[in-house]
């Protein structure tokens, strides 16, 4: 499995970059073909066209056109079309928890490094530049084209500011700063900050928000274990508790549940009869099985009160 690390031109997924990639996709495939074409459409530039197009893609918002160029995909229209879509306008925090979703588990042969390595690798408690980047540059250094130095750095900071909002020096946030919509997860927060060995200097301190996120309906779990089982799994007929839990790519890893607010939600979730999942917990087994001939729950069933509406 080889890393990347590049792609996003820097720039994190802005608020109107998503709707206004679907728009453009869904009326001409071929609107990102060409950057001086596609800047004129967006209204900005080169780096931000080849900025956008990557979140499209990352985010599964697109897919590529068998008669070349993109077209939405099918998730991106249940969301984004403007007469049916759940939420065209990224109104609904459950929207960024999916967006967040598939970011983190787009590609499992050629992943995104702080995306894949962070969020299912990293075993300490905090995450800091002076710890991080080491661990990234003895990752990069195993592939055929090791990046730079620079382009680690970078890519730390795309994925930090896509989940951390940018303050000003007094502290407060900035409007025209809080460009990425999935700061509103709260998924990683500023927790202190520390002096680096053998400098004056000191650096921001971070983790993941480690607790229950009632947002993370039973229902969005279910699409997510799916998603997992189906894309990760699909050669096994059941998975463990701890699969889910803690494999990497799992639900329970990429939204950072505890332990019981996982156990929790395939517990509601096994409870529905007419559902795809069944859990079972005993003494000897912790086991999830799928129910047979009951189908994947859609990307509206994630929505839970929507669905059935």
């Amino acid at each position: 499995m080889g890393f990347r690390f590049s792609g996003h031109e820097t720039f994190p997924c802005r608020y109107a970059w998503l709707p206004k990639a679907y728009a453009a996709i869904e009326a001409d495939h071929a609107a990102f073909s060409d950057d001086e074409r596609a800047m004129i459409r967006l209204g900005v530039g080169k780096n931000m066209v080849r900025a956008i197009r990557f979140w499209m893609v990352e985010m599964s918002v697109a897919v590529k056109h068998p008669g070349g160029g993109y077209e939405p995909s099918g998730f991106a229209k249940a969301l984004f079309n403007r007469r049916k879509g759940i939420d065209p306008f990224l109104e609904d925090i459950r929207t960024l928890w999916l967006l967040h979703w598939k970011l983190s588990t787009h590609s499992a042969q050629e992943p995104l490094l702080a995306w894949d390595f962070l969020i299912n690798q990293w075993q300490s408690p905090d995450i800091s530049r002076s710890a991080v980047l080491p661990a990234f540059r003895r990752v990069a250094d195993k592939e055929a084209r090791p990046p730079s130095d620079v382009t680690l750095e970078q890519h730390f900071d795309t994925f930090l500011h896509t989940y951390v909002p940018t303050r000003s020096r007094k502290g407060e946030i900035q409007e025209d700063n809080l460009d990425c919509p999935l700061v509103e997860l709260e998924f990683i927060n500023a927790v202190g900050e520390r002096r680096i060995d053998g400098t004056g200097k000191r650096e921001p301190i971070y983790a993941f928000r480690m607790e229950d996120k009632p947002d993370i309906t039973p229902e969005m779990f279910a699409y997510a274990l799916d998603d997992f089982w189906t894309s990760r799994r699909s050669t096994e007929r059941t998975l463990t508790f701890k699969d889910v839990t803690f494999g990497h790519g799992s639900p329970g890893q990429v939204f950072k549940l505890p332990e019981w607010a996982v156990r929790q939600r395939l517990e509601v979730i096994s409870s529905d009869s007419s559902g795809p999942f069944r859990y079972v917990e005993s003494a000897t087994q912790q086991q999830i099985s799928r129910r047979e001939d009951v189908p994947g729950p859609s990307i509206i069933a994630a929505y839970g009160e929507v669905a059935s509406c």
